[in-house]
């Protein structure tokens, strides 16, 4: 009988909490959005600060980059996790580079043997990658994006403002139909 009186507090608890926690049950219609979303979407995104070596381009600057929808993903070639998108963002890049797309890969290491730039100009080539890279051993343009995860992707539209971030793996289709939404290209 405590056992089952126990059991029914926690589904109180659990209820209540989901409630305030989740729109939807709190009847909080306001909130549809989660905080770092809605400021992800109006914010304008930093220069890209502190870079060191550049492959497959020159370096660049994020202003020189309006009128273009870039992506800018943060990577580094010793985490599984990014090796796992890279497929999925050099296909972005092939798909939609002619249309208006510019992918920058920010390299962020994690690791000291990560800082090697003949160990970049390795990964880039054994991954098939082409578009900009930079390498960001100090951790500027990371911090200056407030990034936390390997990897992440922040899309930004052609004012300079960031409208999409994801960290990690995956919303691949949602990141491709932010992309060809912002060109206007069918996806």
């Amino acid at each position: 009988m405590i056992l089952r009186s126990l059991a029914a507090s926690v589904a109180i608890v659990a209820v209540s909490l989901a409630g305030s926690a989740i729109p939807a049950f709190s009847g909080d219609a306001r909130a549809t959005e989660t905080p770092f979303a809605v400021a992800a979407t109006q914010a304008t995104a930093p220069d890209f600060v502190g870079l060191g070596n550049w492959f497959n381009s020159a370096p660049l600057k994020l202003a020189d980059l309006r009128g273009k929808v870039v992506l800018v993903n943060f990577w580094t070639y010793g985490c599984v996790n990014c090796v796992n998108t890279l497929p999925h963002v050099t296909g972005l890049y092939a798909k939609y580079r002619d249309r208006g797309l510019v992918v920058v890969g920010i390299h962020t290491p994690e690791f000291p043997f990560e800082r090697s730039a003949s160990n970049v100009q390795t990964a880039l080539k054994r991954h098939g990658i082409t578009y900009p890279v930079a390498q960001d051993n100090d951790s500027q343009t990371w911090n200056a994006y407030r990034n936390r995860y390997w990897p992440a992707q922040y899309i930004v539209d052609q004012n300079g403002k960031i409208v999409f971030q994801h960290d990690g793996e995956g919303q691949y289709e949602e990141i491709e139909r932010t992309v060809a939404g912002l060109l206007n290209a069918p996806s």
